[in-house]
């Protein structure tokens, strides 16, 4: 764990406040992303996950995704809260992103409202919004989390930082 740990000013958030296990919530803010210049997805319904020391992760319902966008991957990875995520290209107009997107088809109980719904890694799309703010993409692909000004670190992710 990190020795210097910022206070967050009026209207942030310290993901050091985040809960382990994590936390899904719903969020009212709008939620976009953007793939090779079209929108892809656009929703007011989606799911965020809170976790210690990671930026939130944002959660799609697929109704809000563009059709034809998502190329199932052979990619599967295991969260210990969530369980079994499945992968998936992003291709829009013959470009592709490998592997740029993940859901849990059947998660744990505790995550069942997530059922399906898509994340994206910020990193590997054009651009991912939280209202009207664009979000930075967290540092690493490992978390996907999504970076923005109300939410302050330091972040679990980069170079040194997997021993925290």
């Amino acid at each position: 764990m990190p020795s210097k740990r910022p206070t967050p000013g009026p209207g942030q958030e310290s993901v050091w406040d985040y809960p382990r296990p994590p936390r899904l919530e719903p969020v009212s803010d709008r939620i976009r992303v953007v793939f090779n210049g079209v929108t892809i997805a656009d929703t007011t319904d989606a799911y965020r996950v809170l976790e210690t020391s990671h930026p939130p992760v944002y959660y799609i319902p697929p109704a809000d995704i563009q059709d034809g966008v998502l190329d199932p991957a052979r990619r599967t990875s295991h969260c210990e809260w969530k369980g079994r995520a499945a992968y998936f290209d992003v291709v829009v107009d013959g470009t592709r992103a490998k592997e740029a997107a993940w859901a849990y088809p059947t998660p744990t109980e505790r995550f069942e409202d997530i059922a399906d719904y898509v994340a994206f890694y910020p990193s590997k799309m054009e651009a991912c919004y939280v209202g009207d703010e664009q979000a930075k993409a967290q540092e690493g692909d490992f978390y996907g989390g999504w970076l923005t000004s109300n939410i302050v670190g330091p972040f679990k992710g980069g170079p040194g930082t997997w021993g925290w």
